[in-house]
């Protein structure tokens, strides 16, 4: 055990059927933080890049944060790590909940899964009680399902009730490209397609349960700061008790959005969505919805959302709707029906699907059915935007890969690309943008194009998305997306929540994990270690065959002005930001990290 950290990798042959454990190597967890960090790190040691995503040479790793577990405030995260199904480059993704700190409390920061299972299998954690079990009878079955049956096989009901479950739906096991992979009932491992890796090495889950603790280099400081944190959130008027984000979810920006012209109508034809205000309005979306709030380890929010849809066609109960499910089905698919949204959203946790790609794939496909690209004989249906019952039916289709669901479970990019519009599709390295309009916010639409996993607005949470007046502008766009970019790299990897920053400062977090792992990092410290993930994930993608020309969101976007909103008129401007934004990141004018940027981040 190390200060901080768990302190054991356990490396799992899925092929041979066994594993070991190794230390951690404490230098490696030091320069590279944990978790996103990390696992970037080992996938570039040992994952040649050009490998097939789906075949047993690549490699699926788990990776709890390295303040996960330890009673730092939303630190609840973990990440999956591995290359990408649905865009060929890095994949990573991170989910809340309670499966991360169930991991450090088995003694493990890191679980890497090698080679190809002959037979479906699932593995048990157990503290040092390592098994890996046959998973055949759980085959076909919803990943709500999967957890409970894994869960009542346990037999002794606190063993049970203290395990936590991570599964694919029957998405993942038809390597479906953006199969997501589920734990806790709802809590995904979205973006990249991860579940498909899942799926191609026949592991249906990972059961664990853990009873040790976590050793902390300062723990009376760490106390004092996580006491000072918790005082904070809970008198911060947005997610303090009857604060907007526990009232609402992250349905509580619908408004904002609106106003800022974020939203992709139409599969992001336009950036307003009178809905947004009216039907489908933040107590709208509660009233018909909300069964109660559900909370995440360390964590005195309580923004996760139980929900029921009563309507007998949609009816359904689970986890959520998020804020992606109404921007991206609903404004994406222009679907007003609040039940037929919640559906959408409770399949997609069953089936195992990231709901931004299903919900960005379901807008393609009815673009493309609008424009005459599509014919009706090959969707089976009339596929027009806001044909509810037409893209609830499909959502589940896309699982099962069945009928046109089949060509769905490629991506919205693939799609397009099929019926000869690769252009209407919206996002970069063939995946979708992450829910907001990024003609409407031009470092939204620098992050989505230079965003090593893909497009997607969290690998930098750029500012104007919580409001900044020059949303539109350019000047000075780029140096404030690299800073959001390293930011973001250290906050993955620490394996907090973002909700967290609604009351804090990113940089509040530096002492409370040097008081976690007595590194004595300052902010800028972390910061630097941010950037170097950042470039190294770069490494990665460069070596996996992209170029400059991968760094962009569609012509689209850049040569069709928005009809409507504070962007109206104007198109992203990536032209402009991306030589600043390389000069800024130390690269030379075709996007490659000099000799010189490399040495001064350890990576030579």
């Amino acid at each position: 055990m190390a200060n901080g950290y768990a302190g054991q990798i356990l490396r799992v042959d899925l092929t041979n059927g066994d594993w070991e454990i190794e230390d951690l190597d404490l230098d490696l967890a030091k320069k590279f933080i944990g978790a996103r960090g990390l696992g970037a790190k080992i996938l570039m040691d040992e994952v040649d890049p050009k490998i097939d995503p789906l075949s047993p040479e690549n490699k699926l790793i788990f990776l709890a944060g390295a303040l996960t577990g330890t009673g730092a405030v939303c630190g609840c995260r973990y990440m999956v790590v591995s290359k990408s199904p649905l865009t060929g480059a890095i994949g990573y993704s991170g989910a809340s909940g309670f499966f991360g700190p169930e991991m450090k409390f088995a003694g493990y920061d890191v679980i890497i899964f090698e080679g190809k299972s002959e037979k479906p299998v699932y593995l048990s954690i157990d503290d040092d009680e390592i098994e890996l079990k046959t998973a055949s009878h759980l085959w076909g079955k919803t990943t709500i399902e999967t957890e409970g049956l894994i869960k009542a096989e346990l037999g002794d009901e606190w063993v049970a009730m203290d395990t936590h479950v991570a599964s694919i739906g029957p998405a993942g096991e038809n390597l479906v490209k953006f199969a997501c992979i589920i734990s806790d009932g709802g809590a995904a491992i979205g973006r990249t397609g991860l579940g498909a890796v899942m799926g191609s090495k026949n592991l249906k889950a990972v059961a664990v349960r853990g009873t040790k603790g976590i050793q902390l280099a300062d723990g009376e400081t760490f106390r004092r700061l996580v006491r000072e944190t918790v005082e904070s959130v809970l008198t911060n008027p947005m997610i303090g008790p009857g604060g907007i984000q526990p009232r609402y979810g992250t349905s509580a920006t619908m408004v904002a959005q609106n106003n800022y012209g974020l939203f992709p109508t139409r599969n992001y034809s336009r950036g307003t969505w009178e809905p947004a205000e009216n039907e489908l309005s933040p107590d709208r979306i509660r009233d018909a919805l909300l069964v109660r709030n559900k909370g995440c380890y360390s964590c005195p929010v309580g923004c996760k959302r139980i929900s029921r849809s009563a309507e007998p066609r949609f009816e359904g109960r689970g986890e959520g709707p998020e804020y992606e499910v109404f921007a991206l089905f609903g404004a994406g698919c222009d679907v007003t029906d609040v039940f037929a949204l919640a559906k959408a959203g409770f399949i997609c946790n069953e089936m195992g699907l990231d709901i931004i790609e299903a919900g960005n794939t379901m807008a393609c496909a009815m673009d493309l059915y609008e424009r005459g690209f599509l014919p009706e004989a090959d969707a089976g249906c009339k596929l027009n935007f806001g044909n509810a019952e037409a893209m609830v039916e499909l959502v589940k289709k896309i699982g099962l890969r069945e009928g046109f669901g089949d060509a769905l479970a490629e991506g919205g990019y693939r799609l397009a690309e099929k019926y000869g519009h690769p252009d209407v599709y919206v996002g970069a390295k063939k995946m979708g943008c992450g829910g907001h309009h990024p003609r409407s916010a031009q470092a939204l639409g620098l992050t989505y194009a230079t965003s090593n996993r893909g497009a997607c607005y969290m690998a930098g949470y750029p500012p104007e998305v919580i409001q900044v007046p020059d949303a539109t502008e350019t000047p000075h766009q780029a140096g404030r997306v690299i800073i959001a970019q390293n930011q973001m790299a250290v906050v993955d990897s620490m394996g907090l929540c973002y909700i967290m920053f609604y009351g804090l400062l990113p940089e509040d977090t530096a002492p409370v994990f040097s008081a976690a792992t007595g590194f004595g990092y300052t902010w800028e410290d972390l910061l630097h270690a941010g950037e170097r993930i950042w470039n190294l994930e770069r490494l990665f993608n460069l070596r996996a065959g992209f170029t400059k020309a991968d760094d962009n969101v569609g012509r689209r976007m850049e040569e069709e002005p928005s009809p409507d909103g504070p962007a109206e008129g104007k198109v992203l401007r990536l032209g402009e930001m991306l030589p600043e934004y390389y000069q800024l990141r130390g690269w030379d004018e075709n996007g490659i990290p000099t000799e010189e940027k490399l040495a001064a981040l350890g990576l030579d």
